[in-house]
């Protein structure tokens, strides 16, 4: 399904893409979709009434500009509540062999203090919940490229399976 997008990339659906997803069995996300404005959505809300289930939101467009929008959703993470208040260390240490070799210890407060300066918890927040949708899921990623593969903490959370402390990879490779 092409999926047609306002000037700031926010998706709208027509009728036509709201009645494929409910055919292909994907009506319990209908809820989240924002349609056209010029979508006539009340006889489907009606029926969502009917049936108990979700109505959906008609599309408005927001009168920001480009650098706004981005600046407001780059501060808002969409994750469930639970992950927003993960302490990130504690996890990370939690998922470290154990007991926990000193120089394993050292590596994580090392890297965590690292992502700590660039105001970086929250993505590593967002990194454990997006592994654990996608482990959920059966989602297949990769098995890691690029720099990443040199941090031990993302090691840890899932993202890659490259044991940089095993390879001797210096985690700031990653984050110069």
């Amino acid at each position: 399904m092409l999926i047609k997008t306002d000037d700031l990339g926010v998706p709208r659906f027509s009728n036509r893409d709201l009645t494929d997803m409910i055919y292909s069995g994907h009506v319990d996300k209908c809820h989240v979709v924002l349609c056209d404005p010029s979508d006539d959505i009340d006889k489907f809300n009606a029926a969502m009434q009917d049936q108990h289930l979700p109505e959906l939101t008609k599309y408005i467009a927001l009168d920001v500009d480009q650098q706004t929008f981005d600046g407001a959703l780059q501060s808002e993470w969409f994750m469930p509540d639970e992950y927003k208040d993960i302490n990130v260390y504690e996890y990370v240490l939690g998922k470290a062999e154990t007991p926990c070799p000193q120089h394993i210890q050292d590596r994580i407060w090392e890297e965590m203090e690292a992502y700590g300066e660039r105001d970086m918890h929250n993505l590593l927040r967002y990194m454990v919940y997006l592994v654990d949708f996608m482990r959920e899921n059966d989602i297949v990623w990769g098995v890691g490229r690029g720099s990443s593969v040199a941090s031990y903490v993302l090691y840890l959370i899932g993202v890659h399976k490259i044991d940089s402390i095993k390879y001797e990879l210096d985690w700031r490779e990653f984050l110069r």
